[in-house]
């Protein structure tokens, strides 16, 4: 069982006056360490397009001290990726992102996404490269996607958290399932899921949902992140009702899962040992997009608060851990 300490929010994104594509939100956070210094990338937006209301997202980074993270070394001058060309899957954002060192290399598995007509949006994985550390990136061709849609998968395939193990690639996503009406509007519905692969390029899919529900069919399931601790695979990722559930607390939580293997997952939030605070206004109604990582010889935390992160993520440390 897990209890996480709570340290407090990193950074507010719309406090950044000197960077174009930094307005409102800074979500889906995933790290990248350093000697001195640990590198935040983060999802991003601009304002509204005055004109037609619409945003677009890029992803960027903030470099944070290591043994203090309110400590802010430096925001990427430009986000890490353009924006794809017209009529390609990233043509309207990049979100979210996953990053890994491999060979020399920094691999980057990005969500892209262009706007629908019948509903709102959709969203395929991409894979770009650095070869500066992590500061700019080369999508591979055209940026993806790097995985199909197919019969069992055919629309929003996003969420990207890439994890090697055992010399191989294990892409964790979620795929949509169905869209339903809310007071007329449409809204996904998605489960977590897996492809593996022995290069990085050519995944096979698992084809299966690897976690179960606990509020019924329409629980939308995202950010998978796991890693390996203590002797067993560890799963964070967050749920939400699939109605009603922006501004209040049927919006995002943080789950856990656990697993022996990678394949079979057991479910079992009560060992999170994080939840919504009980006051405040950052992350007293949702939480959502956890990354956990391992820096100082401790496990880290990091998540968005109320409303998907418009301003900023928390960071958390691990307090207790223990078996029950």
């Amino acid at each position: 069982m897990f209890e996480w300490e709570k340290l407090g929010r990193v950074f507010d994104p719309t406090k950044v006056k000197d960077r174009y594509f930094i307005k409102e939100f800074a979500q889906a956070p995933a790290t990248l360490e350093f000697e001195s210094f640990l590198r935040i990338y983060f999802a991003c937006r601009p304002n509204r397009d005055p004109v037609t209301g619409h945003y677009v997202s890029y992803t960027a980074f903030v470099d944070v001290d290591k043994h203090d993270f309110k400590k802010i070394i430096r925001f990427s001058n430009k986000p890490i990726l353009e924006l794809g060309e017209s009529g390609t899957f990233d043509e309207f954002g990049t979100y979210p992102t996953s990053i890994v060192r491999h060979e020399g290399k920094v691999i980057a598995f990005f969500g892209g996404w262009t706007r629908c007509d019948s509903v709102p949006f959709t969203v395929g994985i991409g894979k770009a490269i650095s070869s500066d550390d992590g500061i700019t990136f080369t999508k591979v061709g055209k940026g993806g996607p790097i995985i199909p849609y197919t019969p069992n998968e055919p629309f929003i395939i996003s969420g990207p958290k890439i994890r090697r193990f055992h010399d191989k690639w294990y892409l964790f996503y979620i795929s949509g399932k169905k869209w339903i009406l809310d007071n007329e509007k449409p809204e996904p519905v998605y489960k977590i899921r897996l492809a593996i692969s022995d290069d990085g390029i050519n995944f096979k899919k698992l084809d299966k949902d690897l976690i179960e529900t606990v509020l019924g069919n329409n629980e939308a399931q995202a950010s998978p992140d796991v890693i390996y601790w203590n002797g067993k695979y560890h799963m964070f990722f967050c749920f939400r009702h699939g109605t009603n559930y922006r501004n209040n607390k049927r919006g995002y939580k943080i789950g856990y899962a656990h697993s022996n293997d990678l394949i079979t997952w057991k479910r079992d939030d009560t060992k999170v040992g994080i939840d919504l605070s009980s006051e405040g206004n950052f992350d007293n109604e949702s939480m959502a997009y956890p990354h956990v990582f391992e820096m100082n010889q401790m496990l880290h935390m990091l998540y968005l608060g109320n409303e998907v992160g418009r301003y900023g993520f928390g960071w958390a440390k691990l307090k207790k851990y223990k078996e029950k």
